[in-house]
């Protein structure tokens, strides 16, 4: 599992001002300083080796701190997948935990930005996880970091073009409009959410698992949701295990 070690270094950036003087002779005068100008950088860090991902316009997280929090959780992340996947190979794929924070570390958001490994009992005990975390505080101010993990699966998946997709899917994604009021929601319903599905035999729907880069997908939502999709009828893959992505958005799901 990519990420599985989380091992966070610092990425150091050190500029070098050399001097020199001309060779014979008196040196030059040096030339007046210029004034001082203002200039706003907004950071946007690059992938580190560690896999760790820092977007923010704000403040920072020190990658030691990073490491520190999650070092309690990192075999569970991977128990996460082997409890659960069963006899089940075919899931597999990748997840991204996106975790925002306030300038005095309390954790505001953790969301499953990215995710294509298509198990949401697996996605919640990730989730579970990551919200338990507690790191120390960002350096500056408000921040926000990422970090991606990868489960391989070792069972033959078909991957379904959008248009295929489209066709089976239909208008079923209005299903998940009734969860907007599941029993335990304490937040707004996720509005914009990306469906991994997995069809099995008959058109059968045999796992579902949620993405949301916008929203923060809670269990009572990601409960309700999984319930819903997997009474979809979906187009026979006809020997294989079919692998779909839909999107679900609120606002056209409840006009149709």
């Amino acid at each position: 599992m990519r990420g599985a070690g989380l091992a966070a270094a610092a990425a150091a950036c050190t500029v070098a001002v050399a001097a020199s003087a001309a060779c014979g002779g008196k040196p030059k005068p040096a030339a007046p300083a210029e004034p001082p100008q203002k200039t706003r950088v907004v950071v946007e860090d690059e992938e580190q080796e560690d896999g760790i991902t820092f977007t923010n316009s704000r403040g920072r997280m020190d990658p030691a701190a990073v490491e520190a929090g999650l070092a309690p959780y990192k075999q569970g992340l991977v128990d996460c997948y082997m409890s659960r996947v069963g006899k089940r190979r075919w899931l597999g794929g990748k997840v991204t935990i996106h975790w925002e924070i306030q300038r005095d570390g309390t954790v505001t958001a953790v969301k499953l930005s990215e995710n294509t490994l298509g198990a949401w009992p697996i996605e919640k005990c990730l989730l579970e996880l990551a919200r338990a975390a507690t790191f120390d505080k960002p350096k500056n101010g408000d921040a926000d970091f990422s970090i991606p993990l990868e489960f391989q699966h070792t069972g033959g998946v078909e991957d379904w073009e959008e248009d295929r997709t489209l066709r089976a899917v239909g208008g079923q994604t209005a299903t998940l409009d009734a969860c907007d009021k599941a029993k335990g929601l304490k937040g707004p319903p996720p509005t914009d959410v990306t469906i991994t599905v997995y069809v099995g035999a008959g058109g059968k729907a045999q796992s579902v698992g949620f993405a949301s880069a916008a929203s923060v997908i809670e269990d009572a939502w990601g409960d309700c949701a999984e319930k819903a999709a997997l009474a979809w009828r979906l187009t026979d893959p006809k020997g294989a295990v079919g692998k779909l992505v839909a999107r679900y958005r609120a606002s056209e799901a409840q006009a149709q």
